[in-house]
């Protein structure tokens, strides 16, 4: 059948050794959930649902997950397996926006530049939980003077009315804990002072990079299998189970999902309710689309979009619970309110709730376990990430694709990373860590999300996008063509709609909230070095569109037109049997002036 879309550009291709497939629609599936299920899912979500209202925050969360994460979802898991192609070679299909392609790996290298350094943290309190005492419990001997006890005795006629106890110490054994031994902050100033490394730090984190190296060597025939253990360990973690089981942790769950609908009338609370389903899926980092690129190409698509992002979402919320019935038994413990243990981020993870998992009989045990869980968390996440970069180089360069060429990109890529974090490990490391973190994901990535999804619905065509899905599902049930309808008018107006908003609302956070950590204010040039990371990211999509116009001829329209249109490659060069097996087809094309 002709192509129905926009006429392919000719191009000469290289013969190339064959893509990999995934050994089975399992092993995709898991994959995915595990990359999109991370820490987020943890230290994040609960605490922006008890900040904008408790319950009433679950309402604009599935509003956005629906108008937003799960259009640009199924936009990008289409665009890598329609394509079979990687972020960068994927847009074949309008190769004006290859710089989109080019700004998401930028995106995963730094992203996993500074991401297992958390997976570096959570080995070292892994390997600290096998201590009896915790060395951050108020137990251990060394934490004495920081745990000590004052208690206050009010009399009136000879009888007790009053008991009140109270820490002489304004930080906790765990902040101190944190602060001091483990990343050694207290020693350093700032950005400009970041001290020596913490060498117990750097050895966790060349364990996390071998570790990833070993998982990924075989690229998805290993990291396939080991995600039925890295995926599906956390569900089996049984901290809501046992947190349920403790004495105030009904007044955490209370506090989690406390309702205030007047906090609907904030725009603040749509922000962070569309920033969360954004990140937490993972969209625009490039990992969805590489691992999409390895499947069969009658693979259901829509039904793999529900699955996963319902299976996100409700993760995050019954992670809440989790959370905050460990935290409620913290507050009951102290006789404080729950919000003021409450916390997000590494705040969460390395000083809120160990120090609650401390309080609890087998402190060891549940600690173990926890860590373990962050471990795995954050490893999957990982591994989306790396594949991304791997799968962008590949494609490009399908030379490399021989074993060992390819064990030897990944052997660079993982000891780049690890050299370029030793930064992240010194004393003052948590500073740049902050700063990479804020900025790395930030304005940038939602750019990034934004000329993707223009792009597909406005350049390479939404009506053309919609027919190549069908075209993959090939029997398509009528559920999944009500479905692609409504996606289709989501990709065409409402989704561009909500990353303008959620990308305007994020300039103007930037510029009215500075950014600190702690009690630390960033200097001017740390958040001008943040910013020109972010922009960074941006630049790409001018740039490489800037290339792609030049190599054109004829007026500024012509060549616009030309650059929109998608190369022969993209679908005539790469034939499919009926089993998904992708079969590359040579050919030359000589162009005469008539062409």
């Amino acid at each position: 059948q002709p192509w129905p879309g926009p006429q392919p550009q000719p191009e000469i291709l290289a013969p190339s050794l064959p893509r990999e497939t995934w050994a089975g629609k399992y092993e995709f599936l898991l994959s995915c959930l595990g990359y999109c299920v991370g820490l987020g899912n943890v230290w994040r979500f609960p605490y922006l649902c008890y900040r904008n209202g408790g319950g009433v925050f679950l309402i604009p969360y599935f509003i956005m997950l629906l108008i937003m994460g799960m259009p640009l979802f199924l936009m990008e898991l289409s665009l890598g397996q329609y394509g079979a192609a990687g972020p960068i070679t994927v847009w074949k299909c309008c190769p004006l926006l290859k710089g989109v392609g080019v700004a998401m790996l930028i995106v995963s290298s730094l992203v996993s530049l500074y991401y297992n350094v958390i997976i570096a943290w959570a080995f070292y309190y892994l390997g600290s939980s096998f201590q009896s005492p915790l060395p951050w419990s108020c137990d251990a001997p060394w934490n004495a003077d920081l745990c000590q006890v004052v208690v206050v005795m009010v009399t009136c006629w000879g009888y007790v009315l009053q008991n009140m106890l109270g820490s002489t110490s304004r930080v906790s054994a765990s902040e101190v804990f944190w602060n001091e031994q483990v990343l050694g902050v207290t020693h350093s100033s700032g950005l400009e002072d970041p001290g020596p490394v913490q060498w117990p730090l750097a050895l966790c984190l060349l364990a996390a990079w071998i570790l990833v190296f070993l998982c990924m060597l075989k690229g998805i025939r290993s990291s396939g299998k080991v995600v039925y253990f890295t995926a599906t360990f956390p569900y089996l973690v049984i901290l809501i189970i046992r947190g349920a089981m403790l004495d105030g942790s009904l007044y955490g769950v209370r506090f989690y999902l406390s309702s205030d609908w007047s906090r609907l009338q904030s725009a603040q609370v749509w922000s962070d309710a569309a920033s969360q389903i954004f990140y937490s899926l993972g969209i625009g980092f490039g990992g969805l689309l590489s691992m999409a690129s390895y499947n069969k190409f009658e693979n259901n698509v829509i039904r793999d979009t529900l699955v996963i992002t319902i299976g996100n979402c409700c993760t995050s919320f019954f992670a809440g619970f989790a959370i905050f019935s460990v935290l409620g038994h913290m507050a009951w413990r102290k006789q404080v309110p729950v919000g003021s243990v409450a916390d997000s981020g590494p705040g969460l993870a390395f000083v809120a709730y160990p120090e609650a998992l401390s309080l609890l009989p087998g402190s060891p045990f549940w600690s173990i376990l926890f860590f373990l869980m962050l471990f795995t968390l954050g490893v999957d996440t990982l591994f989306g990430n790396i594949e991304g970069i791997t799968t962008a180089i590949l494609d490009e360069f399908p030379a490399l694709r021989d074993w060992r060429r390819k064990m030897a990109l990944l052997g660079v890529l993982c000891i780049s990373f690890y050299l370029l974090g030793l930064l992240l490990v010194t004393q003052g490391g948590i500073f740049w860590f902050t700063l990479i973190d804020t900025y790395s994901t930030g304005f940038g990535l939602i750019i990034v999300a934004l000329f993707m999804c223009l792009g597909i619905a406005f350049c390479y065509g939404v009506n053309q996008f919609c027919h190549d899905i069908v075209d993959m599902i090939c029997r398509c049930p009528p559920w999944c063509s009500h479905m692609l309808g409504y996606f289709k008018v989501c990709w065409a107006f409402f989704t561009p709609c909500l990353l303008l908003f959620t990308l305007i609302y994020t300039f103007l956070d930037m510029y009215s909230v500075p950014l600190r950590y702690g009690t630390y204010k960033y200097p001017a040039w740390g958040t001008s070095l943040g910013v020109c990371v972010g922009a960074l990211t941006c630049l790409q999509i001018p740039l490489w569109a800037a290339v792609a116009l030049c190599r054109e001829s004829g007026t500024l329209s012509d060549r616009f037109q030309k650059a929109t249109q998608p190369l022969r490659s993209w679908r005539t060069a790469t034939m499919r049997d009926m089993a998904g097996d992708v079969i590359d087809v040579p050919f030359t094309i000589t162009l005469t002036g008539s062409d």
